[in-house]
């Protein structure tokens, strides 16, 4: 699976010029756009014509730009933008499913997307059997002649689990399924259609965007699907109006051009934290580490020079020193106690009480998820050890290791 295949190349390729020749494209602040002739209107309301705009909850000139740079990025034929990451997920799985059909889904992922599976989409006789993603066997023993979609994260949310999307996606070609994976934890590292998934989701109000100033997502997959979304009649995107607005998605498209210097970054210092803190006998959770259960599929799947991404957790074993440790970590500036993940500083949060609370207490236990573990989003420090010492600092004071452990 490992290539030179290189996503960065693709997006340094993508040439993108304003009416004038712009370096950055014109944002086009308008709702609505005019016509030199009814019919044209006309035609543009059946299907796009190229350079013609109708109104910006069907498409505007720079969200078709940030489009067809993501589509580049993740080598899909086409993409689209919305409004958010829950929106790309939920309209994604919407435009795929109809009443009475089922999701087979990973039992580790976010939880606002544990909650529309479980909890919203039913609502509308869309059902969801929740498996042990890593485990082919069982998800292949759930599929029913009712199931439309697997659906999964490359890396989980927050346990950090590898998804096999080869092997998925054999599963899901051989059943006649569609493989969606949500792949915001890891761009640039994992490249999932080219791995075989067939329609990709990102929450690009982290990693890609980068600056935690906006809330955006997309969908990347088939130029046929990418039409389906936008249908006047029947689209999930162009009826439920969940719209990207254009000063944002020119704001993302320029940070888009940065990405992958700042994954190699996240993930170099992610890498150093999570192996030095392991060797100080902390319980760390990190793909990039031999330890890691899918360690071995990691390395065999992603793009190398990108590094074993961002993200790693730490348990620390109950609820109340995962708080104490959290409140000291701020205090000492090592980062803030923040949800979401991808910016330029080090966020950290107890998934348990937040990102992942929606899921029962009950399944979150019976997924390993810990009431003390401390999910750890690492930002671009330029001197990460000093932001090690700052930890172990903050890990002796609540008890976590010895205070005798020295460091160099």
């Amino acid at each position: 699976m490992n290539d030179h295949y290189d996503p960065s190349s693709e997006i340094q390729d993508f040439l993108v010029f304003g009416e004038f020749g712009d370096v950055n494209p014109s944002i086009t602040d308008s709702s609505t756009y005019t016509f030199l002739s009814p019919d044209t209107m006309k035609e543009v309301f059946e299907h796009d014509i190229e350079g013609c705009f109708l109104y910006s909850r069907h498409w505007n000139p720079i969200n078709k730009y940030l489009a067809k740079a993501l589509s580049a990025l993740e080598g899909s034929a086409a993409a689209h933008v919305t409004g958010s990451g829950m929106a790309a997920i939920s309209t994604a799985i919407m435009q795929l499913c109809s009443m009475g059909d089922e999701v087979i889904s990973s039992r580790t992922i976010y939880g606002g997307s544990y909650a529309l599976l479980k909890n919203f989409l039913p609502r509308f006789g869309i059902n969801t059997r929740f498996v042990n993603i890593i485990d082919l066997q069982a998800v292949e023993g759930a599929i029913s002649p009712r199931t439309k979609v697997i659906y999964c994260e490359s890396i989980s949310n927050p346990l950090l689990e590898v998804a096999d999307i080869p092997a998925l996606a054999e599963i899901a070609n051989r059943r006649g399924l569609t493989l969606v994976v949500d792949n915001t934890f890891s761009p640039m590292i994992l490249s999932p259609i080219r791995l075989g998934a067939h329609v990709v989701v990102h929450s690009l109000t982290k990693f890609i965007n980068g600056t935690s100033d906006c809330i955006a997502g997309c969908i990347c997959g088939s130029e046929a699907f990418n039409n389906s979304l936008s249908d006047v009649n029947s689209g999930a995107t162009m009826l439920l109006g969940p719209v990207l607005d254009s000063l944002r998605a020119a704001s993302i498209l320029k940070n888009l051009h940065s990405l992958h210097i700042r994954m190699k970054q996240h993930s170099t210092n992610a890498y150093y934290l999570a192996e030095h803190l392991q060797e100080l006998g902390c319980r760390i959770h990190y793909p990039g580490l031999p330890s890691h259960p899918q360690h071995i599929l990691m390395a065999q799947l992603m793009h190398p020079q990108y590094g074993y991404g961002g993200m790693f957790t730490l348990d620390v074993g109950d609820e109340k020193t995962a708080n104490q440790l959290m409140t000291i970590m701020q205090t000492e500036k090592v980062g803030y106690l923040a949800v979401s993940l991808g910016y330029f500083k080090t966020l950290f949060s107890s998934p348990g009480r937040s990102t992942s609370s929606e899921i029962p207490e009950t399944e979150r236990d019976k997924m390993g998820l810990s009431a003390g573990l401390i999910r750890f989003s690492v930002g671009l420090d330029n001197n990460i050890p000093r932001t090690f010492g700052r930890i172990v600092k903050c890990l002796k004071a609540v008890g976590v290791v010895s205070e005798n452990v020295m460091i160099g």
